[in-house]
């Protein structure tokens, strides 16, 4: 059978079962493929309100009633911030073309060792038990099943606390033929929801299956979790979360039949890590973690689409098997508008507001956050002292290392959810831009872009400007969310004069969102301050998160001659969006502006790395800090960035060689000048004006130190009597290309100074 392409932007999977084997996309109606789990379930998301805390694979719960979200933040002209609903610029970033792309971990940015596939006999526990450290009560999560005086702990008994009944004792053994048709094999691991046993199915070819039962049957809690699971999950598909057979009752015990996922989870990559490194924690570098954590995001964004939540998310439940990865252990799923069962989470990992209003995808969220931060760091403390933080940037040189890094986390890991990404798909837009930074960090210094990744919420830097910082005109340009309303309509409004295109501006047929910021943005070029801040407010008025108000009140005092005012606003879109490079780029602008070389500097080299479209604007920026600091050399190295294939590779050649003719006292860099232009064509005035520049400085040197041996220009020996003739004739030649006729004069007049004088 031919393979079908998927038809998602981007991606290069086929469809495999009616589903992408790469996005994980359904086939499109019309073709063979079974009924989607969307369909069967349905769509939306609401907040539940019950919740649990939990502790080291004790999980509890709990059920209190619902809190209101926190004050709102001020941000530059108007209060700016981001919430668990985002933005619609925000919240548009996860359209389906954008969930998943490339094939492999990584997405094609960077490369994760393969792990090998695990032959399911060798995952067997020869010992079946659970450690003592691990045991809690499962009503009221007190210790229990402890070595007291010398004597080991039980693994069956009745809890001190509230003399509820426990036991970890494997219900089922080796030989076992549960539901009439799978045979038990042995125990593969145990969980918070119960025991795991390694099984064949005799009914499908021997093929190898996973039970999950009951810790402890006597529980009520975990015994209608598993019911949940019967009614629900086997409803779940999805190519990356483990595919849920089928529900078996033994012994009035309930067990749930899955797919067998061969391979090691994060937590056991982060284990082995460790026991080769003598016992000490070896974090995973920050470009696989993110690799792995991109990788599974299509996942919860298929859960949250069909009304799930995954609620208990840890490195513990992602697998990797070869070059991809699957999401197991569905135990704490459930709907999102599941108001009374009980909630697993894992202290460490779990949203703090969860016991008091209940899951929701911004808590999904936060579990996702606090995992990748687990993947990363020696994270000692995160069940105690960072139980609801992160460690201080002066305190982690990984976040020190990549700023982007630690606020996409700090974003992620927010304590008020209000304050999170809002969506899995606009997490993992960001995600991706703040991979592609760490992979460009990595690079090291001077090495060139070798990406061009089109955003979704900002245009390419139009402009490239080299002598001053970029206006705030020049910088990259917000697109219009073409779900807006007004979208269709703003794209006729094409009048040039900014006074007029008020005027049509105030004929729309909607005054929607994307009409306030385009006013707001013609009123900047416009100057009139009092409609700005009317479109401002109003923007602000109807959506306090819209970080769009940020962006355009730094424009707007950027225009007003206010860098560090400018400075507040972007850096305020820079935490909210930390994937885009966009408000990097205006927030080195605005600091080059007010005199913070050393942060501009370094963020125009995070833009200089990372994307091939901001290269010049940034190389630029690099060598204006570093050339006003006397660093020639470093400037050099940053023009040298900017590519033959791009535009304004003449512009970058151009300032090489005025950078080195004004290297006074160096002839070998005054030669480089000319030679820096060689390979490009400029127009014959600045040929000429470069010429002058060059030759007059090379002559002011020769006579002062003398002549220099094997140096010329352009084939002109760096000797007195050459370089008079040559920078004679050069402005003659200057002369006869300028316009103005009193400069023409001075030139001509230079030129007769300069030339040699014979005897006859």
């Amino acid at each position: 059978m031919t393979a079908i392409h998927c038809t998602q932007l981007g991606c290069t999977g086929v469809y495999e079962d009616g589903w992408c084997n790469v996005c994980g996309s359904p086939q499109p109606a019309g073709s063979a493929a079974p009924a989607s789990a969307t369909s069967l379930l349905g769509t939306g998301v609401a907040q539940a309100t019950a919740g649990p805390t939990g502790d080291e694979g004790a999980e509890q719960s709990t059920r209190t009633g619902r809190t209101s979200s926190s004050q709102l933040a001020t941000v530059a002209l108007g209060s700016a911030r981001t919430s668990a609903t985002g933005s619609r610029p925000t919240r548009r970033v996860g359209t389906s073309s954008t969930r998943l792309r490339g094939a492999r971990l990584g997405a094609g940015l960077t490369t994760v060792p393969a792990a090998p596939v695990q032959d399911p006999l060798q995952a067997v526990m020869a010992v079946a038990e659970v450690p003592e450290r691990k045991r809690f009560c499962p009503s009221c999560c007190h210790e229990v099943g402890r070595t007291r005086d010398g004597v080991p702990g039980r693994s069956s008994g009745f809890c001190p606390q509230c003399g509820n009944h426990f036991d970890f004792t494997p219900a089922l053994n080796p030989g076992d033929l549960v539901g009439g048709q799978y045979e038990v094999v042995g125990c593969l691991a145990h969980g918070g929801l119960g025991w795991i046993y390694l099984a064949r199915d005799r009914n499908v070819s021997g093929r190898w299956v996973v039970l999950k039962g009951l810790l402890n049957s006597g529980d009520p809690d975990a015994y209608a979790a598993a019911i949940s699971e019967r009614q629900f999950l086997a409803e779940v598909e999805h190519p990356l979360i483990v595919e849920i057979y089928n529900f078996v009752m033994h012994e009035g015990a309930g067990y749930t039949v899955m797919e067998f996922v061969g391979g090691r989870s994060l937590k056991q990559i982060l284990q082995d890590r460790r026991d080769g490194n003598a016992g000490v924690n070896s974090p995973l570098p920050v470009d696989q973690a993110i690799a792995f954590v991109l990788e599974i995001l299509p996942a919860f964004a298929y859960l949250h689409d069909v009304g799930l939540l995954f609620c208990d998310f840890k490195p513990d439940n992602v697998i990797q098997q070869g070059d991809a990865v699957k999401l197991i252990d569905l135990g704490g799923v459930r709907r999102v508008d599941d108001l009374q069962s009980a909630i697993f989470g894992t202290v460490g990992y779990q949203a703090p507001e969860v016991p008091e209003v209940g899951p929701s995808v911004a808590s999904d969220i936060y579990t996702i956050g606090r995992t990748l931060a687990t993947l990363v760091l020696d994270f000692r403390g995160n069940t105690t002292t960072f139980v609801a933080s992160l460690p201080a940037v002066a305190d982690t040189p990984v976040f020190q290392t990549y700023d982007s890094f630690y606020r996409l986390l700090a974003k992620a890991c927010a304590v008020d959810p209000s304050d999170r990404f809002g969506s899995v798909d606009e997490l993992r837009a960001q995600l991706l831009g703040v991979l592609r930074e760490v992979v460009a960090t990595d690079r090291g210094p001077g090495s060139p872009a070798l990406y061009s990744a089109a955003s979704v919420l900002f245009e390419a830097p139009a402009s490239d400007e080299a002598s001053r910082p970029l206006a705030w005109d020049q910088l990259p340009a917000l697109k219009v969310d073409a779900s807006d309303p007004s979208a269709s309509w703003l794209a006729g409004v094409n009048v040039s004069d900014p006074v007029l295109r008020l005027s049509a501006l105030d004929d729309a047929p909607e005054d929607s969102v994307e009409v306030r910021l385009r006013r707001a943005q013609t009123a900047i070029e416009a100057g009139v301050e009092p409609v700005l801040s009317d479109a401002l407010a109003k923007i602000l008025a109807d959506d306090p998160w819209e970080w769009r108000a940020a962006w355009v009140s730094g424009l707007a005092q950027l225009s007003n001659g206010d860098p560090v005012a400018a400075r507040a606003s972007f850096n305020a879109v820079y935490g909210q969006v930390p994937g885009e490079l966009a408000p990097k780029l205006a927030l080195a602008t605005a600091c080059e502006r007010s005199d913070e070389a050393e942060i501009a500097e370094s963020l125009y080299v995070i833009c200089a790395r990372a994307d091939a479209n901001y290269t010049a604007p940034a190389a630029f920026g690099l060598a204006r800090i570093r050339s006003a600091r006397g660093d020639l050399e470093g400037a050099l190295h940053a023009l040298d960035l900017v590519t033959a294939t791009r535009s304004s590779y003449v512009d970058a050649r151009m300032m090489r060689a005025r950078l080195l003719a004004r290297a006074t006292g160096d002839v070998s860099a005054l030669s480089q000048a000319l030679a820096s232009v060689q390979t490009v064509v400029l127009p014959p005035l600045q040929h000429a004006e470069l010429r002058v520049d060059v030759l007059g400085s090379a002559l002011d040197v020769v006579l002062t130190r003398g002549p220099a041996r094997n140096v010329s220009f352009d084939g002109v020996p760096a000797q007195e009597p050459a370089l008079r003739d040559a920078l004679e004739g050069a402005l003659r030649q200057l002369a006869s290309l300028t316009e103005d006729h009193e400069e023409r004069v001075a030139l001509v007049d230079r030129a007769h100074e300069i030339r040699r004088w014979t005897t006859w």
